[in-house]
């Protein structure tokens, strides 16, 4: 790229942290692992592209108009561009930086800022709202009117991101995960009491997953709390740019642990895990926050690499599927956790394990980027339901609630007979077929 400065400026007043922005050197070592630049071949929509906008901004070579917005807007946050960086920069920083800083510039119409603030203020920090959004929506869908809605378009009246998030939802059953600090005990009680965060879209949509996963916890000795006051861990809302609300929804859940200020917390949702393994950086000018903060972070660990260390994990019964896995991006990228989730897979009696080409490569996902960019979102979608295809997979294994509607989305839509499902499915599945 030309006219690149790589030196801090003399911009005291920018928004970023200049040691970290300036660490990019524009070596172009994050293209192949970026999906927005692989699927456009643009400079500017690469992240060396992203940041070298973020760079002119801050020493006001350019101002912020629509163009550059629409650069940033198209990055999914994937942060593969952090898993090859040889200078270590701290992308999803600098992008959360830019989401919050542009709030103000961004044009929404009425009827979406609405939708927008009920969504982020109101329904997801809110245990009761969230229950009553799981009774609607099995409404919605049990008495028909999904169908009907489908088939007149009645959804064309509203934004298009209402439109898009219903063809993404998942498979539903109205069988939602309570919070109500219950304890899960277990037969064998071999290992230590552990603290389960269930978030905002898993105990909603996927609560026997939510059951599934505490049944593996159980079947492996751990005893499974699950906090009351425990709240959304935040990551959608850093993710659009809403900090505030983030924070404070990371000081709700930093107070609703605290109870047993040394037990594990286990998350199974990669997006929750690597927000809650941030929460320093997040609260890190918080006087009352901001150590311990420090210490909840430390206490996370996401559950597959908690069954990692368990010896005796392998099930007795047999699952003879061949099985693949795509890669969380906030499993991998974020967390660093790629060959557990794969070695559980494996450890499965029958199982044939197919490494998926490109399962490092984002699925298009983002959290909500599938339901606000679903051009951009089915356009790398697409060319990973391909290698599903081609594979012959009987069973698509992944992370992520996120990643599971998308790929489940995908798969439906292309009419292939396989189904998505978490790793700790399959562990509890295999375990339930023991003799």
């Amino acid at each position: 790229m030309n006219d690149v400065v790589n030196t801090p400026s003399d911009n005291k007043d920018g928004w970023f942290n200049e040691n970290e922005l300036y660490k990019c050197v524009h070596c172009g070592f994050c293209l192949q692992s970026c999906p927005t630049y692989l699927g456009t071949g643009l400079e500017t929509e690469s992240p060396r592209g992203r940041i070298a906008l973020m760079k002119a901004v801050n020493e006001g070579r350019i101002e912020i108009d629509s163009g550059v917005l629409r650069h940033w807007d198209l990055c999914i946050q994937c942060r593969a561009c952090e898993s090859v960086c040889p200078s270590g920069v701290p992308y999803g920083t600098l992008i959360e930086t830019v989401m919050e800083k542009v709030q103000t510039k961004r044009k929404m119409s009425f009827l979406s800022k609405i939708l927008f603030d009920v969504t982020l203020k109101h329904i997801i920090p809110s245990q009761k709202l969230l229950q009553l959004t799981s009774t609607l929506l099995l409404v919605y869908i049990k008495s028909g009117l999904q169908k009907v809605v489908r088939f007149t378009n009645l959804l064309a009246i509203f934004p298009p991101s209402v439109k898009n998030l219903d063809s993404k939802a998942p498979s539903f059953n109205g069988k939602s995960f309570r919070s109500d600090g219950r304890v899960y005990h277990s037969k064998t009680a071999t290992k230590e009491r552990i603290c389960l965060l269930s978030g905002c879209i898993m105990p909603i949509v996927q609560g026997d997953q939510m059951r599934s996963a505490v049944q593996v916890l159980n079947r492996n000795g751990f005893e499974v709390y699950v906090p009351q006051d425990q709240v959304c861990c935040g990551a959608i809302n850093s993710h659009v740019g809403d900090t505030e609300r983030a924070r404070n929804l990371a000081r709700k859940n930093i107070d609703a642990f605290s109870e047993e200020l040394d037990t594990p917390i286990v998350t199974v949702s990669a997006g929750c895990g690597a927000r809650m393994k941030e929460y320093h950086h997040l609260l890190k000018d918080d006087d009352l926050y901001a150590e311990k903060a420090l210490h909840f972070e430390s206490r996370v660990v996401d559950v597959h690499e908690i069954l990692d260390n368990v010896a005796e994990v392998r099930p007795g019964g047999e699952i003879e599927k061949k099985i693949t896995y795509q890669d969380s991006c906030h499993l991998s990228n974020a967390q660093g956790i790629r060959r557990q989730p794969r070695d559980l897979i494996k450890c499965i009696k029958g199982v044939e394990f197919v490494e998926m080409p490109g399962s490092e490569i984002c699925c298009g996902a983002g959290g909500t980027y599938m339901i606000t960019e679903p051009e951009m979102s089915d356009k790398v979608l697409s060319t990973k339901i391909a290698r599903i295809r081609d594979m012959g997979a009987d069973i698509v294994a992944t992370a992520n609630p996120g990643c599971f509607m998308q790929l489940e989305s995908g798969v439906k839509r292309e009419g292939l007979n396989v189904e998505i499902k978490y790793v700790t499915d399959l562990l509890s599945e295999a375990y339930m077929k023991e003799k």
